[in-house]
């Protein structure tokens, strides 16, 4: 049965309650990725300076990390209106061209996916990106014409986990390119921390180190933990969460100290015991697992080769020596 992503904390499409609560809404309060932040203050104090649009922005790394949040961040700072879509939601030209035409003077406009942009809508937007012009075929046939709409300056900034995905002419269209990587357990307390203190939720420093360590350096999932922690206070009537709420919670969740849940442990264990620890090809994966590639590729193996414990190889992943260790198996 295919892995309910919402239960691992992961899907940027379900919506959040929290979300919209406890996201930094300026550079000041959004923590971690310090380089970044001050590069980004940089590009937009310059922009301020001008009067003029910031250049296009392109944000990307893996899901959760905060690249919704930092594109709502950019229009706070420039002090604009934001409008946003993803790129599944813009099938055809006309729904581009509704959201362009529509768009103010210095506007941020985001389209999260942006590698999932249908080709003919992506050619439609080069223009629209260098030029701040529309071009768009009206009529079909013979009788029909290319009309060209002035645009006024905007700042597109588009988000993407996989950047392989993006054709080269759209990616170049970006001025600035940012990275977002995992957070370090440090960074991921601190913001479990500002998170309860919004929430009106007491929470232990030990609590929040250990709901850290198990957050696979994602501040969404570290802000969802954070949450189930509460229920399970709340359940026992504790008005603070402490290290012993975060271990019952996390046993209950069935994740473990590193991060890992049940899926995880799943995906090495195949690779183990059916491909006597790999290579196997992402395809063998995919129907073992039931799960699409997709999912494997952006959702399952990221944090796991960020522990070291799965390399991807030419000849296909494989488990590694620490991963072994994990399991409780040995190589």
């Amino acid at each position: 049965m295919p892995m309910n992503q919402n239960e691992r904390f992961l899907d940027p499409t379900i919506p959040d309650e929290m979300a919209a609560t406890i996201r930094p809404k300026t550079l000041a309060d959004f923590i971690g990725h310090e380089s970044l932040k001050q590069n980004l203050s940089v590009f937009i104090a310059g922009a301020k300076s001008r009067g003029e649009a910031m250049d296009h922005v392109l944000l990307y790394g893996p899901p959760g990390l905060g690249k919704t949040t930092l594109a709502h961040i950019v229009a706070n700072e420039l002090g604009t209106n934001f409008r946003t879509t993803a790129a599944p939601m813009l099938t055809k030209q006309g729904d581009l061209a509704a959201i362009l035409t529509a768009l103010e003077p210095m506007d941020v406009l985001f389209i999260d996916e942006i590698h999932r942009l249908p080709t003919a809508i992506e050619e439609v937007l080069y223009s629209a990106m260098e030029d701040f012009k529309l071009d768009i075929m009206l009529g079909e046939g013979p009788s029909a014409k290319s009309v060209r709409i002035d645009l006024p300056p905007f700042t597109l900034v588009g988000a993407t986990t996989r950047t392989g995905l993006l054709s080269n002419p759209l990616r170049d269209r970006f001025g600035i390119d940012l990275r977002l990587s995992f957070y370090s357990p440090a960074d991921l307390a601190k913001i479990i921390k500002r998170s309860a203190n919004i929430l009106g939720t007491n929470i232990d420093d030990d609590a929040a180190l250990a709901l850290a360590y198990s957050s696979r350096g994602t501040p969404r999932i570290a802000n969802r933990l954070l949450k189930r922690a509460r229920d399970f206070a709340a359940a026992t009537n504790t008005k603070t969460i402490t290290a012993d709420t975060v271990k019952t919670a996390l046993f209950q969740l069935h994740i473990d100290a590193s991060g890992l849940d049940e899926i995880d442990r799943e995906y090495m264990t195949t690779i183990v015991r059916h491909y006597a620890g790999g290579p196997v090809g992402i395809d063998n994966l995919a129907a073992a697992l039931s799960e699409p590639a997709d999912t494997i590729e952006d959702v399952i193996e990221p944090y796991l080769m960020q522990l070291g414990f799965i390399q991807r190889t030419p000849r296909g992943r494989i488990v590694t020596e620490s991963g072994y260790e994990h399991l409780g198996l040995k190589k």
